[in-house]
């Protein structure tokens, strides 16, 4: 199976994230995606937010200077080198929780029991899949046949 509704993640990276998603959702923003790679004395973070509209370079700016002190925090000593951005237009999905970011948009799947795409409008995410609405009405698709899925152009 792909596709899971919960990523594996340490104590450590998982309390930096709860916090990390309290500073963003202040500032009207979602959590999509956190990685955090420590390098000699440097810790290197990439967060990819989303609001459900365009993110501007002014956008991940106000994220970057409203997360640097928290992780400052965190990682005390260390030099902190912080990437922010938006998901883009081709984003691969990673994951079952990230669906739920994307409610309402078009998203393509491929899917291992057709070997095919099938696109439509992402309405309904639970624990075992996803719901598209299609050409052809409503298409329930669980994430064991979703080898891969992205974001599709509007």
């Amino acid at each position: 199976m792909r596709y899971t509704a919960k990523d594996a993640e340490t104590q450590e990276i998982a309390s930096l994230k709860a916090q990390l998603e309290e500073i963003l959702k202040g500032l009207s923003f979602r959590l999509v995606e956190l990685v955090v790679s420590k390098h000699r004395g440097s810790v290197h973070v990439r967060v990819v937010i989303y609001n459900g509209t365009s993110i501007s370079t002014d956008d991940c700016s106000k994220v970057h200077r409203a997360m640097t002190p928290r992780l400052e925090l965190a990682f005390p000593g260390n030099d902190i080198y912080l990437e922010v951005s938006s998901p883009g237009i081709n984003r691969l999905i990673k994951n079952g929780v990230e669906f739920t970011h994307y409610l309402g948009r078009g998203v393509q799947c491929y899917r291992i029991d057709i070997s095919d795409w099938t696109a439509g409008i992402l309405e309904i995410v639970d624990e075992k899949g996803i719901v598209l609405k299609t050409k052809k009405g409503a298409l329930r698709l669980d994430f064991d046949i979703i080898a891969k899925a992205k974001l599709a152009e509007e």
